[in-house]
């Protein structure tokens, strides 16, 4: 077996469950057409390295299983009970927007039951503590906004919340957490948050020189990635070379700045191919401020969020790796599925 078809199998294997398994089949062909998007001479290292990162960035619904059954034993977060933690505490189904948390919601409930024998309806017998679950923070606006909401109209003038997702991003967890406490002090009210996770990445930007998000440490060579980058208000924040991220998502700095060079030129293209784009899907990742994008390589067997890099999610005419389930897909889901009494 050649190396080209090793990693396309390894690939492939990683990423089988998502979306149900619903990637086109063979997965290896699958794979392989969205690498011949990329210029010949580069395919083979960004096959190199994607193999490598997906092993560290693709949870997969038996990791994020393992992840959660893990959380529900964990004694600093439960005490020394925590069958009677679990059925004390009350889980939070309040996001706007997506199908995350009600899907985390049900896995949730699956491990409990496995463990302990109940269900998350059997559970919120106190009043005191407050689960929040998501995949991934990323940005921090939709924790923010889900929470900050809570606070004003539903929290309880004390309470503990507890926020467990699978991947957490510095930088948008330290704004989630500033924005919520102020709606904490500006309600009266007493509300302490705990972040639980299975990964944290860093993104911010005061520490770009070790970023576990794509961020460039050069603009390319490239006439359309020159002209976009003309076309910014503000020049963008660059890295400096030397560490491939403080997470070893990595398999070294050359193979992040690989990434990082070749994703931003596919994503610049794709934002020639798809005009409807808005401005904030940048070529790495939507980003609400004026960047060259989010830059995460976070990708769940449910979806790809949007803060990945074009290069992984956008669709036709660009062939995705990882095509998207949309939040407007959700909600017309989720429509049909409380009309026809089915769940989702």
């Amino acid at each position: 077996m050649s190396e080209r078809q090793a990693l396309l199998t390894s690939i492939a294997q990683t990423i089988q469950d998502y979306r149900d398994g619903s990637l086109p089949k063979p997965i290896t062909d699958h794979v392989d057409h969205w690498v011949q998007q990329f210029d010949v001479g580069v395919q083979l290292p960004i096959l190199r390295e994607v193999d490598h990162v997906l092993k560290n960035t693709y949870f997969s619904k038996e990791k994020v299983s393992k992840f959660l059954r893990g959380a529900i034993r964990r004694a600093k977060l439960t005490g020394p009970n925590p069958k009677e933690f679990w059925r004390s505490a009350n889980f939070l189904d309040i996001q706007g927007g997506g199908a995350s948390q009600t899907d985390m919601l049900a896995l949730f409930s699956e491990v409990l039951r496995e463990e302990f024998g109940i269900g998350i309806e059997d559970c919120g017998q106190g009043n005191d503590v407050f689960i929040y679950l998501d995949d991934g923070i990323f940005t921090g606006n939709r924790v923010r906004r889900d929470l900050e909401g809570w606070v004003r109209e539903l929290a309880p003038a004390q309470a503990k919340v507890h926020v467990i997702c699978i991947a957490l991003h510095s930088g948008g967890q330290y704004y989630a957490n500033g924005r919520i406490q102020t709606a904490v002090k500006a309600a009266g009210k007493k509300v302490d948050i705990t972040w639980w996770r299975a990964i944290e990445l860093e993104d911010r930007r005061a520490y770009s020189a070790s970023a576990d998000v794509l961020r460039p440490t050069a603009i390319p060579d490239d006439q359309a990635v020159r002209d976009y980058v003309a076309g910014m208000k503000h020049q963008p924040t660059l890295r400096a070379p030397g560490s491939p991220g403080a997470a070893g998502l990595f398999s070294s700095d050359a193979a992040k700045i690989l990434l990082e060079q070749e994703f931003l030129k596919a994503g610049v293209r794709i934002r020639q191919m798809c005009p409807n784009l808005g401005d904030t899907q940048r070529p790495l990742g939507h980003m609400t401020l004026e960047t060259l994008g989010f830059g995460s390589l976070i990708v769940t067997y449910r979806n790809c969020p949007n803060n990945a890099p074009l290069a992984f999610w956008v669709d036709a005419p660009w062939y995705p790796l990882f095509p998207r389930t949309t939040n407007t897909q959700t909600a017309v889901r989720r429509m049909f599925a409380d009309l026809t009494g089915d769940g989702l």
